[in-house]
């Protein structure tokens, strides 16, 4: 990793010979040769980057500046790329220094709430190519597609795991099947994607496809379910199994992980860790040896006493003919404690009854599962990596 993601090969040091401060340069480019140079030349200087979401507007991308202590952004202009160095940045006290050996950080917030700027290492970036890569049985010769956004870490680590091996790699600018198609038969053999995509579409001949968070049994053959986050650098459980090197326990139904590619901290406050075991905030339980992941701590409904997981009910609602895209969650009752929820989106003009929703979800499931309000949606509001936003979800 040190040859391949790691280009260190000087200190910088000032007159006294203390290390410096490494500069944080953002790359406010979209994901291609010129945003993988970038990353590559700020790493060789010593420099941390962040990846910006091209999604965000000018403002946001401000603010996500000051808040993180940026110090330079890399971006186009209509005569190349230039180098901005006029940031007005947040007070450096209220920010974790950087230091030698850091490399990465990725804005992550979950759905809500302001970014945290997760912190990773060259080490904990190269723990994580070299563990997939174990997994995987990756080399030089394979070939990555990467479709997803670079500004997180699931599309970060498809450049990652690029440089470490270094194996060829290419760029979608749009995803529908003719393009996965397309780099398939331009020799694209592995790629990482998003439930939503491995659902609408066929990734026929690949020799692997990642689904990061996906749960569900029916994934083709050469797909694999990933768990993992922002802080692990990405998957570190494949179809249930953790990754070697990585260790996952459950305590109080919670799952608890350590790995060699942990993050190092954020970047306003330190990484909360249990006496070194990361606290996920997730609830799962191992069956036969294999990590089955039930859903948030927050996501859980307990209506009447009886603990309802969202992610059951969804799969089943969405099984209904008139029910094209679905999110259940729960909202308090004074009489329940809690009642369940669904946001529905129809794929014709004819809308289901909230009964007729209720007698199909009991053909299969406990009455306590079956929704107690219906909310119908033109679409769910979502992140561009599938999440979705329920704080913009309408009351119900």
């Amino acid at each position: 990793m040190r040859q391949a993601t790691n280009p260190r090969q000087k200190s910088q040091r000032d007159a006294n010979s203390v290390t410096s401060v490494p500069r944080l340069v953002a790359i406010d480019l979209h994901a291609g040769p010129a945003f993988v140079d970038a990353v590559q030349s700020a790493w060789q200087n010593d420099e941390v980057v962040l990846p910006v979401d091209q999604r965000l507007p000018i403002a946001a991308k401000g603010q996500l500046y000051r808040r993180l202590g940026v110090d330079a952004v890399v971006s186009h202009s209509p005569t190349g790329q230039v180098l901005r160095n006029d940031l007005n940045n947040s007070n450096p006290e209220e920010l974790v220094p950087l230091r030698e050996g850091d490399a990465l950080i990725i804005a992550t917030s979950g759905s809500t709430g302001e970014p945290k700027g997760v912190v990773h290492t060259h080490h904990s970036l190269a723990a994580s190519a070299r563990m997939v890569g174990e997994r995987l049985d990756l080399g030089s010769d394979d070939h990555w597609w990467l479709c997803i956004p670079a500004a997180h870490i699931g599309g970060f680590g498809v450049i990652t795991r690029s440089i470490y091996f270094g194996s060829r790699l290419s760029f979608a600018s749009t995803v529908d099947q003719a393009t996965i198609d397309h780099a398939r038969e331009n020799g694209a053999d592995h790629t990482s994607v998003v439930p939503t995509l491995i659902a609408r579409h066929r990734f026929d001949g690949w020799k692997s496809v990642l689904v990061g968070g996906a749960s569900s049994p029916d994934l083709p053959t050469n797909a694999l379910s990933t768990y993992g986050m922002t802080e692990t650098a990405g998957g570190i459980v494949y179809d249930g199994l953790a990754l070697s090197g990585v260790t996952v326990k459950i305590e109080d139904g919670e799952i608890f992980v350590q790995t060699p590619s942990l993050a190092r901290t954020f970047r306003r406050a330190p990484l909360p860790l249990v006496d070194g075991w990361l606290a996920t905030g997730d609830l799962g339980r191992m069956v036969d040896g294999r990590l089955v992941v039930d859903g948030r701590k927050d996501d859980l409904i307990i209506t009447g006493g009886i603990k309802i997981w969202p992610r059951v009910v969804e799969a089943r609602l969405r099984e209904h003919a008139l029910v094209d895209d679905v999110v259940v969650m729960g909202v308090p009752d004074d009489e329940w404690g809690a009642v369940v929820v669904a946001y529905i989106v129809c794929p014709s003009a004819h809308i289901p009854t909230l009964r007729e929703l209720r007698e199909h979800v009991k053909e299969t499931l406990s009455a306590p599962h079956a929704p107690h309000r219906l909310v119908v949606l033109d679409h769910i509001p979502r992140t561009n990596l599938g999440k979705v936003l329920r704080s913009e979800l309408p009351s119900a």
